[in-house]
């Protein structure tokens, strides 16, 4: 197959537990480059926010586009693109914060490198540490006078299973949206019309570039379609089981230099 593209997921795939690219995947990017195969990351984090962080990870010169907020923003170095699509209505997230009161979670908005919280508290701290980003409460009736791209609940890893039973009985009869698990302590909602495989077709169109000619590397549910849908789909082997059975290769895992190892057995 003639793998034009390849596009990675970054938490739990590009970057290992110390939240560092290993030197292996740093070389197999650059030998990817070498060879004039398009490189970018395909993330729920918000496009800014990894921008930023590019030259702590030791890509800046070899990432060609940016898929970011879960596939509604793109940037584009090559063609100097920068596009945001599909926001959330600010009552809209108001109306999910409400359905969600009594359960002991936070709620995060990131948007130009900082994660805007509903308060302040320990899953906060630990998520701005994580993902690298600086956290900043503010008051949300006031913050959501406008659409934001997504909203984020925050919380420990064993109210997870009561965040997803409780986004079962959701519903609006203003506004559309979606919502998924992202991470163990991530559950997000957005528009329905975003993913990170609309994201890639997006910002691949300018290079002319098909899904079929893509190659992705993935690990979360979010990653799915993606994975699906690209010529290559890979995912990590600390993947998850749903996006794990419709991959066309396992790789290692994220600690292991997984990316490294596949694009050098099937790409290079």
């Amino acid at each position: 197959m003639n793998i034009k593209a390849v596009m990675c997921d970054v938490d739990g795939t590009l970057l290992n537990d110390q939240g560092k690219v290993t030197k292996k995947t740093k070389e197999a990017i650059k030998q990817l480059k070498e060879k004039g195969i398009v490189f970018g990351l395909a993330t729920g984090r918000e496009a800014y926010s990894v921008e930023i962080l590019l030259e702590e990870w030791g890509i800046k010169e070899d990432v060609d586009v940016i898929v970011g907020s879960g596939g509604a923003e793109i940037i584009d170095y090559q063609h100097d693109i920068v596009r945001a699509e599909f926001p959330l209505d600010g009552k809209l997230i108001l109306d999910i914060i409400e359905h969600f009161k009594d359960l002991d979670v936070n709620f995060a908005i990131p948007e130009r490198g900082v994660l805007y919280a509903y308060r302040d508290d320990d899953v906060m701290k630990e998520l701005s540490q994580i993902d690298q980003i600086p956290y900043q409460v503010v008051d949300y009736p006031s913050f959501l006078t406008q659409p934001r791209q997504k909203v984020m609940i925050v919380c420990e890893e064993e109210m997870m299973s009561k965040v997803i039973e409780r986004s079962k009985t959701f519903s609006s009869d203003q506004f559309k949206c979606a919502s998924l698990k992202t991470a163990s302590t991530l559950f997000e909602y957005m528009d329905p019309r975003v993913s990170k495989s609309y994201g890639i077709q997006e910002v691949l169109k300018t290079f002319g570039i098909e899904m079929q000619e893509v190659c992705v590397f993935g690990d979360a549910d979010n990653d799915y379609e993606m994975v699906k849908d690209a010529g290559i789909g890979i995912v990590m082997n600390n993947g998850s089981d749903k996006t794990k059975q419709i991959a066309d290769y396992i790789t290692d895992d994220h600690n292991h230099d997984g990316i490294a190892k596949a694009l050098l057995q099937y790409i290079l």
